[in-house]
C-alpha cells in the first residue's frame, strides 16, 4: 500500500510516475471557468475520446462516397462492422469472442436475454432481484413475470441487504437461495451495485443458482470497463450492459451481451431477427430462421455503424491499456480517495462503499454525516465549482475515479473542495 500524503507534491509525484497517464490526453476533460473540470461521474458517463469524431466523421464519409457500397467496401465495410469490436470486447469482459456481441441497449438486450432464459413454469415463476435495484431492472423483471402470466407480488424475490449501508453478504445470498431457491426461475443479479458501489462475486452466485437450479444472469452496467469480469470462468448463463458509462462510448451508447458458450447451438427460444440468422445463409432470405452460434444469434438487426465508431475507439484504448493495468491504477486512486475521505474528511462524510477492495471497484459511495439536506448542500456546491460527481436519492454522492483519465490530483481536489464548504457552513 502506497504512503498516502495529504499533498499537492505527492499527488503530483504519483501522477508523473503513473505508466498510464498518457490516456488523460486522449479525452476531452469539460471545462469549468477556464481549466479543466474534475469529473469524477465516470460510472454514470464516460468522457469523450478525442479519436471518437474522427471516427464517425470516417464513416459519414464513407457513405457520402460509397453509399450502399460501404456494406462492403472501405477500411471497415459496414457488413461485418459489429465484429471489428468483438475481440477488444472478449478481452474486456474476459469472454471467448463468439459469446459477446455489441447491440441494442441494455433494457433491449435484458428482455431478449429473458425471453431465452426465464422460461418460468408453475413450480418455478420467481425472479430473484436485489432490494433497491435500478430501475431498468426492476421494471424489466416485473414485466417479464406479468407477461407470462405470474404475479409480481409473489414471483418476484427481493434480496434484502444484511449489512450496514444497504450492502449484502453472501450469506444473505446463501439464505434466500436455501429459502425460495426451488421456485426460482432466474437469479438476476448487478455486477455492482449501482447506489452502494458494491461488487459482486459473478463466479459464487452462479455456481450457487445453478446448485438450486436456477439460471443465472447479470447486469454489469457498473462492472463493464471497471473490474476484471471472467465472464466465462463464472458459468453465467448470460450477461448484458451498457457502453456508456466505464466505456466511454457516448450517450445512449451501443449495449452489450454475453452468452455462455455453452448455449451457443442449444435450441432455446428467443425473438428472432435477421441479423441473427447464420451468416453463410442470411442472403439467401429462406422463411426458416438458423440462428447464428454464440451470442451473435441474438442479433435482431444490422449494426448501427455509427453508434458502434465510438465503441471501436474506446475498446482499442482498453485494449493498449490492459484491464489488469487499469485494475491496478484504480485500486490506488480509488484507496487514495478512501485514505483522504476517512483521515481527512471524517467528520465531514461516511463512505458506504466495502472497504474490502474485492467487493469494490472504481466507485465510492458517500454520505454526508449532516444527513440529507446536507449531503445535497455539498453535492450542488461540488458541482458549481467543477467537481463533477452524481447524485442518487436518498442520499448518496458517488465519486468515481475512473483510471483511464482520472489522476491522484483530481481525488486531492476533491478533498480540498469538500473541507471548504464544511468550513463554509
Amino acid at each position: 500500500m502506497l504512503d498516502y500524503q495529504a499533498t499537492l507534491e505527492f499527488a503530483q509525484t504519483q501522477d508523473a510516475a503513473d505508466p498510464l497517464r498518457g490516456f488523460r490526453d486522449e479525452f476531452l476533460i469539460p471545462p469549468h471557468e477556464g481549466r479543466d473540470s474534475t469529473y469524477f461521474c465516470g460510472n454514470s458517463l464516460g468522457l469523450q475520446p478525442r479519436a471518437v469524431r474522427e471516427a464517425v466523421n470516417a464513416e459519414l464519409d464513407y457513405w457520402g462516397e460509397l453509399g450502399v457500397e460501404g456494406h462492403f467496401k472501405g477500411r471497415l465495410p459496414w457488413m461485418d462492422y459489429h465484429e471489428f469490436v468483438r475481440d477488444d470486447l472478449a478481452a474486456v469482459v474476459g469472454a471467448r469472442a463468439s459469446e459477446v456481441v455489441a447491440m441494442n441497449t441494455l433494457g433491449v438486450n435484458l428482455h431478449l436475454m429473458m425471453v431465452s432464459f426465464y422460461r418460468p413454469t408453475a413450480e418455478r415463476p420467481a425472479i430473484l432481484i436485489e432490494g433497491g435495484a435500478f430501475p431498468t431492472d426492476r421494471y424489466a423483471v416485473e414485466s417479464q413475470i406479468r407477461f407470462h402470466g405470474f404475479d409480481p407480488a409473489t414471483d418476484l424475490i427481493e434480496l434484502q441487504a444484511d449489512g450496514e449501508n444497504g450492502l449484502i453478504s453472501p450469506a444473505a445470498i446463501e439464505r434466500v437461495l436455501a429459502e425460495h431457491g426451488s421456485r426460482i426461475a432466474l437469479v438476476m443479479l448487478p455486477g455492482v451495485q449501482y447506489r452502494t458501489g458494491q461488487a459482486f462475486d459473478l463466479k459464487a452466485i452462479t455456481e450457487l443458482g445453478h446448485q438450486h437450479g436456477c439460471t443465472v444472469g447479470f447486469d454489469l452496467a457498473h462492472a463493464v470497463g471497471n473490474l476484471p469480469l471472467r465472464l466465462h470462468d463464472s458459468g453465467a448463463d448470460f450477461a448484458i450492459w451498457c457502453s456508456y458509462k466505464y466505456l466511454n462510448s457516448g450517450p445512449g451508447a451501443v449495449g452489450g451481451a454475453f452468452v455462455h458458450e455453452r448455449h451457443a447451438k442449444a435450441v432455446l427460444p428467443r425473438f428472432a431477427g435477421w441479423w441473427g440468422h447464420d451468416k453463410s445463409t442470411r442472403f439467401q432470405m429462406g422463411p426458416e430462421f438458423v440462428p447464428t452460434p454464440g451470442a451473435d444469434g441474438w442479433q435482431l438487426s444490422n449494426p448501427p455503424i455509427l453508434a458502434l465508431a465510438p465503441l471501436r475507439v474506446s475498446l482499442q484504448q482498453f485494449r493498449r491499456a490492459g484491464m489488469a493495468e487499469l485494475r491496478e491504477k484504480s485500486l490506488k486512486l480509488t484507496g487514495y480517495l478512501e485514505w483522504l475521505v476517512n483521515t481527512q474528511l471524517d467528520d465531514v462524510l461516511e463512505v458506504i462503499t466495502p472497504a474490502d477492495t474485492e467487493r469494490r471497484g472504481a466507485q465510492l459511495s458517500l454520505r454526508v454525516r449532516g444527513g440529507r439536506d446536507q449531503g445535497r448542500s455539498l453535492f450542488d456546491y461540488l458541482m458549481e465549482h467543477g467537481v463533477i460527481g452524481d447524485w442518487r436519492e436518498p442520499d448518496v454522492i458517488r465519486i468515481s475515479p475512473a483510471p483511464l483519465y482520472n489522476r491522484f490530483a483530481d481525488c486531492l481536489a476533491f478533498a480540498e473542495a469538500v473541507r471548504k464548504w464544511a468550513s463554509a457552513e
